[in-house]
């Protein structure tokens, strides 16, 4: 318990120095800022990739049979896929409400469907070799190895698989050891992440009034998923709201300044089960998968980006033209792979197949720094909850997935 209470106070802290500091125009401590957090970006980007693949690895050979995972992935499929499919009805509803943008002086006649460029960014789900997800961070690609690659496992004799669980789940344990070594140093990191978010905010003031209506509609719509949805589903499987926000305040504190759900997992991860009691077997595997897949936050940006952008260059659309838009920036969010300007640059794809010019793009970008704070925070509050109910309905419904 005092441990938690000094590393709340050094949190807290590390907000108020680095907002402090943030307002100034030191020039050296900006610079500090930004080394700091690169290199602490770094670090968990370094752990980041290797702790999915072998939390999916480790968890899914754990497995009596092929049934058991089935049974856990079609209950994170549920939450993941109905939880986003909200946040991007509530997107269109919040964008035909607040109505962002209006016809400008571009005109745009023709409505292109979507060309190959999303399709090339599905293609990568199956990388040409192993090597090649690792280096260029292809989360999608890494994710599809480690799942052959277990039930592979699963399929050879009991000895020799016997023999590969026990080498992938310690690997797990060592890395799951050097991510809660680096809770320990998180406030230093907030306080760089902290100062390079306030001084971003002085330096676009300007371009921030230009765009308050879009920005609402964007900031809106997850609040109203993290704040509202979200915890009626917690309270709709018996779960307290409170109860699981309060556990995973240090890793929603972290999802937000670092703008990263892949680096934030370690501690997601340390979070989920430690704090909130949730089994390792569903932890281990729900979050890695969750933080592939269940991107609320990308969902709602990617629809309203794109009819935001789209209607201020002249393009018109009718309401059975917007409402495919909820599924096709649903499937867009569940390909990203959560990382930082993930979705900037889906949306930017799915514009340039639209024939939409792009200028407008580069006016969200300086904006994009604090939606996707905000996007990723709730994409990892999405996660737990999805997370936690899950491991509930496990230990309630099927006692001997959870005594494994």
């Amino acid at each position: 318990m005092k441990k938690n209470q000094i590393y709340n106070i050094g949190m807290l802290l590390a907000l108020i120095l680095g907002g402090l500091l943030g307002a100034t125009s030191y020039t050296i401590v900006h610079g500090f800022a930004r080394i700091v957090s690169e290199l602490f970006l770094n670090m968990l980007k370094l752990i980041s990739l290797p702790m999915i693949f072998l939390a999916i690895v480790s968890t899914l050979t754990q497995m009596r049979s092929l049934s058991e995972a089935g049974y856990l992935l079609r209950k994170i499929f549920k939450y993941t896929l109905s939880t986003t499919l909200i946040a991007a009805t509530l997107g269109l509803i919040l964008f035909l409400i607040i109505q962002p943008a209006k016809a400008g002086e571009i005109a745009i006649s023709t409505f292109t469907p979507v060309k190959g460029s999303y399709l090339s960014f599905i293609m990568q789900i199956i990388p040409p070799n192993l090597i090649q997800p690792f280096i260029e961070n292809n989360v999608l690609g890494m994710a599809f190895i480690a799942t052959v690659l277990s039930i592979a496992i699963l399929k050879i004799p009991e000895k020799k698989g016997a023999i590969l669980r026990d080498f992938f789940g310690a690997l797990f344990a060592a890395l799951l050891k050097l991510a809660s070594a680096l809770i320990y140093i998180m406030p230093i990191g907030i306080f760089a992440f902290t100062i390079q978010f306030v001084a971003n905010i002085r330096a676009e003031s300007n371009q921030l009034r230009q765009l308050l209506f879009y920005g609402i509609c964007v900031i809106s719509v997850n609040l109203i998923q993290g704040f509202i949805i979200l915890p009626l589903m917690l309270k709709w499987k018996g779960q307290s709201p409170i109860r699981v926000a309060k556990g995973m305040m240090p890793a929603l504190t972290m999802a937000f300044f670092s703008k990263s759900s892949s680096a934030t997992l370690p501690l997601t991860l340390n979070c989920v089960k430690n704090r909130l009691g949730v089994s390792d077997k569903t932890a281990s595997f729900s979050l890695p998968l969750c933080s592939v897949i269940n991107m609320n936050g990308c969902a709602s940006f990617i629809l309203i980006t794109i009819f935001f952008v789209s209607t201020s260059c002249g393009m018109t659309f009718t309401l059975w033209e917007m409402i495919p838009w909820i599924f096709l920036s649903t499937i867009a969010a569940i390909g990203n792979a959560g990382v930082p300007m993930g979705c900037f640059f889906l949306t930017t794809a799915f514009l340039m197949g639209m024939g939409v010019p792009l200028e407008i793009m580069g006016l969200i970008l300086p904006l994009y720094s604090l939606f996707d704070m905000v996007e990723t925070a709730l994409n990892v509050w999405s996660d737990s909850c999805i997370t936690t109910v899950v491991d509930q309905e496990v230990t309630v419904k099927a006692p001997s997935l959870a005594a494994l």
